[in-house]
């Protein structure tokens, strides 16, 4: 019974560090109208890096099967859903992911990015940004 016990002692550590790390599922809000607009899935690349895929598009301008059509290079007019849009995300101080850059598939545009977590893990606070963090956007993703 001991053993049993100390074992689950053991395990609640690493369990509510998962809630906190990006890594998981998430539908992503926009910011402007506040509605659901596509499912990301984070996990850790070979390198112990965070990378996010499209996994499913719930909203789109472009209406079913949307094309990065305003991105640029390899993804040019490749399909959203199975598209990386996050890499090179690394942890950083204070349970704060960043490091990495993030697509933003309307525009093509690509921004540095930095992540954490908020309400025990249920929310992810990602913000796009080009040179400072000041100028930029956040969203707030909800864990699936």
């Amino acid at each position: 019974m001991r053993k049993i016990l100390f074992a689950l002692l053991l395990a609640l550590p690493m369990a509510a560090f998962a809630q906190q790390s990006p890594v998981g599922t998430w539908t992503t809000i926009d910011d402007e109208t506040g509605q659901p607009k596509s499912v990301v899935e984070i996990s850790e690349a070979a390198d112990g890096s965070l990378v996010g895929t499209v996994v499913e598009v719930l909203q789109s301008e472009q209406g079913p099967n949307p094309v990065c059509s305003k991105c640029t290079g390899d993804r040019k007019d490749q399909p959203i859903e199975g598209m990386q849009i996050i890499w090179g995300v690394t942890e950083g101080r204070g349970g704060e992911w960043g490091g990495g850059k993030i697509l933003d598939p309307a525009s093509g545009k690509t921004y540095s990015v930095k992540m954490s977590t908020a309400d025990n893990g249920q929310k992810l606070e990602v913000r796009g940004f080009m040179g400072f963090s000041l100028l930029g956007r956040t969203q707030e993703w909800q864990r699936r």
